[in-house]
């Protein structure tokens, strides 16, 4: 068990959804305001994919009615607010959100709105907690590449003041990872640090394509469990790997929890960080992502330092922002 338990350690988040997210009080006020009228305990129900989920792409029909609600600049800046506030109360000190600023577009509001929106909705819960933000926009597979550029494009103007990164989400066994080779060319070139959803559904090939793009993380990246070579050159080039323990289960990027390879990583020298992916759809909080593992046998107190000194090396902040969070876990631990 961790001697400082997960409760009350601080805590960094690299990989957590706005649209996932959205809390069912605020989805329940957001869609009445949309003409959709749904109870709070009905959103319970609706936006929490179950733990016998099929497959991912079924996991990912709970982000219809969210991203139904995210249509406002109102919206959209209430729920980053809501959910940088819901983190900050479980000793969350650095939460990069992501989400796809195009899907936000449907009642005509304008990318720069979008991205203004959730930026002003986590700076107005940093004056209100202990906590820092910043924002990963993400691309889309399976939508056309004029739409992904033109979006990455106008968050480019953003990147050091709000935006951190970018990301390339969505279905990945339909919409493979090398498809998107434009997409982060241009990243790479206009110095957008990236990080890839590769290797939730199987395939390791996803996982080396997004290293081949530029990624500096990769998303969730279960499929190189068991590849030794992918592995070392994961820990050898510092390719920081965002674990969601709750989600991989619900999308079968694992069936069954011994075999989660949290472990299997940390002793290969890969960077991990750990995170929630969707704190409403995964009915789950970076704590019980901890405690998952914790009792599981799998995290002790010395992994749980490793776990936070890599998700700050590998966190797409600047230098100062990771000094912070380093001396927040240093002064409460007397290191």
């Amino acid at each position: 068990m961790i001697r400082f338990t997960a409760y009350n350690m601080p805590k960094i988040e690299l990989h957590c959804h706005l649209d996932g997210s959205l809390s069912p009080a605020l989805a329940a006020r957001l869609l009445k305001d949309a003409g959709e009228d749904y109870t709070v305990e009905q959103l319970e129900h609706l936006l929490a994919a179950p733990m016998n989920c099929g497959s991912l792409s079924e996991y990912l029909k709970c982000f219809d009615l969210p991203l139904l609600a995210l249509q406002t600049k109102e919206g959209l800046f209430l729920a980053a607010k809501d959910l940088a506030l819901a983190a900050a109360k479980e000793h969350v000190v650095y939460l990069e959100v992501r989400f796809a600023p195009s899907f936000s577009t449907k009642q005509g509001l304008a990318v720069r709105d979008i991205i203004e929106s959730v930026n002003n909705g986590l700076k107005e819960a940093e004056k209100e907690a202990d906590i820092l933000t910043s924002i990963i926009v993400c691309t889309m597979r399976g939508l056309d590449m004029e739409t992904n550029l033109s979006m990455l494009k106008e968050a480019r103007e953003f990147l050091g003041a709000g935006v951190c990164g970018c990301d390339l989400a969505g279905d990945e066994k339909t919409y493979p990872t090398a498809d998107y080779k434009e997409l982060f060319s241009y990243a790479k070139k206009n110095g957008m640090p990236a990080t890839i959803h590769s290797g939730e559904c199987g395939s390791t090939e996803n996982i080396r394509a997004a290293i081949s793009l530029g990624a500096k993380r990769i998303g969730h990246g279960i499929a190189m469990a068991g590849d030794r070579e992918l592995m070392e050159l994961c820990a050898r080039e510092k390719i920081g790997v965002e674990l969601c323990p709750t989600s991989n289960l619900q999308t079968k990027a694992v069936t069954d929890f011994s075999t989660y390879p949290f472990v299997e990583f940390l002793r290969a020298g890969i960077p991990l960080s750990i995170n929630t992916d969707n704190r409403t759809v995964s009915d789950t909080t970076l704590t019980d992502e901890f405690m998952r593992l914790a009792d599981a046998g799998m995290l002790n107190d010395a992994a749980c330092e490793k776990v936070y000194k890599a998700s700050i090396a590998g966190c797409f902040c600047d230098d100062d922002v990771k000094q912070t969070l380093w001396k927040k876990w240093a002064s409460l631990f007397a290191i």
